[in-house]
């Protein structure tokens, strides 16, 4: 049988008329950004702090896409006597996310935690020689990695969480005595101070009384030439200085 002319435009629109009415659900990419779910594998993350060029992210890479270059430095001892030590210094840390296949066993193998998934997925490159990004990019994405989720709240504390709160504690306690000795000595110099002042304030009244009851010369007058001062009479001698005493 022949088909009806004009039959599959009519069933076109048919969709189209059941359809129209639905909630869309294109998103207007890249003026409404997409809501990615909180592990999505977007790019590699470096937190270089952490790395201490073990190598074992590139030697377990399958697709070798890592590069990592390096140089030893001495240091020098903590104690005196001590022997000097000779650390790795990263150079280099680089990823070509043209051969990468994101399969995350780097992020896993790593034993001090400096490779991070980030949400990030905006580095499309018209060149594919420029997917290779180094060290500085990879930090610069490090700042996008979502905070860890939040333990169950019957889970153990990790041990690690447990040492690092113990030396935080620790530390807060010294830093606690070390201000509540300073705040001894403070008060310490404040008292003898203030014993100070009172002991200056007792010795001056004690002289002002003294030059009162006249047991104490008066103090000289600088104004006056010397020998012109009446001489301090005796409080023993009621009559006082006679005439052609000395």
């Amino acid at each position: 049988m022949a088909p009806v002319p004009g039959s599959g435009l009519a069933k076109g629109l048919a969709v189209t008329l059941r359809t129209m009415t639905k909630k869309t659900v294109t998103a207007q990419y890249p003026d409404v950004q997409p809501e990615l779910p909180p592990r999505s594998r977007g790019v590699i993350g470096l937190f270089e702090e952490n790395c201490t060029v073990c190598m074992l992210c590139a030697r377990e890479c399958p697709d070798w896409c890592i590069y990592i270059d390096s140089h030893k430095e001495t240091v020098p001892p903590a104690a005196p006597g001590g022997r000097e030590r000779s650390r790795n210094v990263l150079d280099r840390f680089a990823i070509d996310f043209s051969l990468c296949m994101y399969c995350g066993i780097c992020i896993e193998v790593c034993p001090f935690d400096a490779l991070f998934w980030s949400p990030e997925f905006e580095y499309a490159e018209t060149d594919i020689h420029e997917l290779t990004h180094e060290r500085d990019k990879l930090r610069e994405w490090m700042w996008t990695v979502p905070a860890p989720p939040a333990l169950d709240a019957a889970a153990e504390e990790p041990k690690e969480l447990a040492a690092a709160r113990k030396t935080a504690d620790k530390l807060a306690a010294e830093a606690d005595k070390l201000a509540q000795a300073d705040k001894l000595a403070q008060a310490d110099k404040l008292a003898q101070a203030d014993k100070l002042a009172e002991a200056e304030k007792l010795a001056e009244a004690e002289r002002l009384a003294a030059q009162a009851a006249g047991t104490e010369p008066p103090v000289p007058d600088p104004t006056k030439p010397a020998g012109t001062e009446p001489p301090a009479s005796d409080p023993s001698d009621p009559a006082g200085p006679q005439d052609g005493d000395a």
